[in-house]
């Protein structure tokens, strides 16, 4: 069995899934996505997932797996991930990663959530104690159950403290105490070898790509999917409804942004997405390669 998994990675538009499918071709390989949105049903356009003919040429794993009023999260990924990884590898064929989604692409080199469940009847509690007596309260609370302190906790930000709450109080630990266990628990991939290379281009030429991609996509009925999508629930969902491509479009379609001014929102707030992506690489990744997009070749790709 292979015991190699081959991570392709890069910013948006930089050509990861042409590329992807060249070497996943040569090297019988299947393709395990991490991209954020492409778990979401009906979210084809606005994401530029790969195309019926495309998933054809290779098989891909954890694409269209919910829908798109249901919330993903990196427990749920991880679990399909390892057992994807696993089946690929026990047909004998080799396995590669891509995507540029920084959380998920973690989970295959470092642990990225611990055993802490949190029962949703203690979710909503915490939820409705924020919604009535505000922010203030649920850190006094942390406060109190972490009396040694609340490390680097964002104490202003309240998805991070409702976060902790819940975790204190379902675990009965600390955050210090939750911290330390997280430390020692192994990786999900511990015991496979990562091989990572990192695509990148000239700022001018991905900038060409963004703006030819969000042309594209605007031919192609992103403000139509956006409807159905709307439809379908998707904006019970905040992060997938918040994702670039969609935030605009739902702005454009109820009046809040001038339809002639879409394409350049798109393409304003993606260049700050790639800005992100990059600093997140360069600063989270492990060692790896970094290869031009542009020069890129299949036989060399991970050599």
């Amino acid at each position: 069995m292979s015991h190699t998994l081959h991570v392709l990675t890069g910013p948006t538009a930089v050509g990861k899934t042409e590329l992807a499918l060249r070497w996943a071709v040569a090297n019988h390989a299947e393709i395990v996505s991490c991209d954020a949105l492409l778990f979401y049903r009906g979210m084809d356009i606005g994401t530029a997932k790969p195309t019926a003919t495309e998933r054809a040429r290779v098989p891909h794993h954890l694409i269209d797996v919910c829908e798109v009023n249901e919330r993903m999260d990196v427990t749920y990924y991880v679990t399909k991930a390892q057992a994807a990884v696993s089946e690929i590898a026990a047909r004998g064929r080799k396995v590669l990663i891509t995507g540029g989604s920084g959380f998920y692409l973690k989970a295959f080199f470092a642990p990225v959530a611990d055993a802490v469940a949190v029962v949703p009847a203690l979710r909503a509690e915490i939820e409705a104690k924020l919604a009535v007596e505000g922010l203030a309260s649920l850190v006094a609370e942390l406060r109190g159950l972490n009396p040694d302190g609340l490390g680097g906790l964002d104490t202003d930000n309240p998805r991070r403290v409702t976060r902790a709450l819940e975790r204190c109080r379902s675990a009965g630990r600390t955050l210090r105490e939750l911290a330390e266990d997280f430390a020692r628990q192994p990786g999900a991939f511990d015991g496979w070898t990562v091989r990572c290379t990192r695509l990148d281009r000239a700022p001018d030429e991905l900038d060409r790509r963004i703006k030819a991609r969000v042309d594209a996509m605007l031919a192609g009925g992103l403000a139509e999917e956006v409807r159905r999508l709307r439809a379908a629930g998707l904006e019970e969902n905040p992060s997938a409804s918040r994702a670039i491509g969609y935030r605009e479009t739902f702005a454009m379609l109820d009046g809040k942004l001038p339809e002639s001014e879409l394409a350049g929102e798109i393409v304003k707030n993606t260049r700050a997405l790639v800005k992100k992506q990059r600093t997140w690489f360069r600063t989270q990744l492990p060692e790896h390669r970094v290869v031009a997009a542009a020069e890129a070749r299949v036989e060399t790709l991970f050599a």
